[in-house]
């Protein structure tokens, strides 16, 4: 009986690394693998003020690129919308960067699915599955990138020499948490891609449909074009 066990578990054991290493196969593909230290890299980058956000010789899918600098952008524009010590005038103008911003970024989460929608319909040209996931891989790809932002922030502000040791402690706390929440959701997006190329779950595209940028469904926007 404990020979069965034996053997049991180290059939188990070889199927996590027969199944470990076709999801960084397919995860390679896409150029989404070591998505949480790309990001990271690419943030040390970006805080340089590059002239070209595309970090040189870097392997990584150009979608989740652009999302993740998209993001990056929003996250200081939304630091700036928060001052108190600037006229009104330049807080507007901040807002309407960051509606922009936001835009570009759920349009480039919307890419991001159609691409990854293309590439599993390559692998899996039918199926009658019913089950979907109630968020995408585009999406989840995006909460990585605001993550990995929070990350980098917090580690900066647990750096800080004006702070107390308990302010101090109550950031490195948050720091590892934020750590283990973005190792969990890197996981979850593995194990969505692990149900797609399976059959279990049927990949869905949602869109945004982000009525207050749009002028002809915006009502402040509409009506006052018809005055």
């Amino acid at each position: 009986m404990a020979e069965v066990k034996r053997e049991l578990r180290v059939d188990s054991f070889f199927r996590y690394i027969v199944n470990d290493c076709e999801r960084k196969e397919y995860m390679e593909e896409l150029l989404l693998n070591d998505l949480p230290a790309v990001i990271d890299r690419c943030l040390e980058y970006w805080h340089t003020g590059p002239g070209d956000y595309r970090p040189s010789c870097l392997q990584f899918n150009l979608i989740a690129l652009e999302l993740a600098y998209r993001n990056y952008l929003l996250w200081h524009e939304e630091d700036k919308a928060r001052r108190t010590d600037v006229d009104d005038g330049s807080i507007a103008m901040v807002k309407r960067t960051i509606d922009r911003y936001n835009q570009e970024r759920n349009d480039s989460i919307e890419k991001l699915d159609e691409q990854i929608l293309a590439w599993i319909e390559k692998r899996i040209p039918t199926t009658v599955i019913a089950a979907t996931n109630s968020e995408t891989p585009g999406s989840i790809v995006d909460r990585i990138s605001i993550l990995s932002l929070k990350i980098y922030h917090m580690a900066e502000d647990a750096e800080r020499t004006d702070i107390t040791e308990e302010h101090r402690k109550r950031s490195l706390m948050k720091l590892e948490l934020l750590k283990v929440q973005r190792h969990d959701l890197y996981g979850a997006l593995s194990t969505l891609f692990d149900d797609y190329l399976a059959g279990r779950k049927r990949m869905k595209l949602y869109r945004q449909f982000k009525m207050y940028n749009d002028p002809t469904l915006n009502p402040e926007l509409y009506r006052r074009r018809n005055v």
